[in-house]
């Protein structure tokens, strides 16, 4: 069964960028790449000139970044696809909030650009996910089932990227999950502690309490507690204390020698 045809505009101010991904785009059979532009302005013109099904675009550009042009690209009817390509940047989440369908880092592989390819064709044919935009987040912070680096934490409005090991504890509270690091504290969109649990290293992330999942290397102090139960105070910047559950106890024990 043959690929349906995708046009596609390459958007970089570099023209080496450029250059190598209508090379790896050349090489993916039903994709045609029928302009280029080498800002967001031009990327504008040349999207309301060409029609193009998707917009491969860089995000960071002098004049109008990338991300301001998606923005203005998202808010016209027939917005095409927009994958983004860039160096890694925490800014990027924002890109998500304009419904990107996915988000590729440089240098750009070509097994990873036929899956962005791939994903385009999808929301073409209807079977884009309800929430892209989580989806692709999901996407960037690891495959699902798969043990994660990096996740994705709601903040206000935004999305922000956290390394799975700045990560000090994470709680169930009203039916969300909070997750705090040393420098912030927001909510993901992970919907048990279950899911974060088996996400993440078992080694360093303990389930210590029905409601808690610590990590063990960020725990400041440990504090005898009733019938020989413990609190842990946590290396965060309230020094957060979280039960231990009788069920725990026994492993914190033994690991820590106590």
């Amino acid at each position: 069964m043959s690929t349906p045809d995708l046009t596609a505009l390459v958007v970089d101010d570099e023209a080496l960028a450029r250059d190598e991904l209508r090379y790896l785009l050349g090489r993916l059979d039903g994709v045609t790449v029928t302009g280029q532009a080498d800002n967001g302005l031009e990327a504008l013109e040349a999207v309301a000139r060409l029609r193009p099904d998707v917009v491969f675009l860089d995000l960071q550009m002098p004049g109008l970044t990338g991300l301001e042009a998606a923005h203005r690209l998202a808010a016209e009817p027939g917005c095409p696809a927009l994958v983004f390509v860039t160096a890694y940047d925490e800014r990027a989440v924002e890109a998500f909030e304009v419904n990107a369908v996915d988000y590729l880092l440089k240098p750009v592989e070509l097994a990873r650009l036929e899956r962005a390819v791939t994903r385009v064709r999808r929301r073409r044919g209807g079977d884009g996910p309800v929430h892209p935009q989580i989806d692709a987040l999901l996407r960037l912070t690891g495959e699902a089932n798969e043990r994660r680096t990096q996740l994705a934490l709601r903040v206000g409005q935004h999305f922000v990227l956290v390394q799975a090991d700045d990560i000090i504890y994470a709680s169930l509270v009203d039916e969300s999950i909070t997750i705090v690091t040393g420098q912030l504290s927001g909510t993901s969109n992970l919907r048990t502690l279950d899911e974060l649990q088996s996400a993440l290293d078992p080694a360093v992330f303990w389930r210590v309490h029905r409601s808690h999942l610590v990590n063990i290397n960020k725990i400041k102090e440990i504090v005898p507690w009733f019938s020989r139960n413990y609190i842990l105070r946590m290396n965060d910047s309230t020094a957060t204390e979280i039960p231990v559950s009788r069920a725990q106890t026994r492993r914190l024990r033994e690991y820590l020698k106590l």
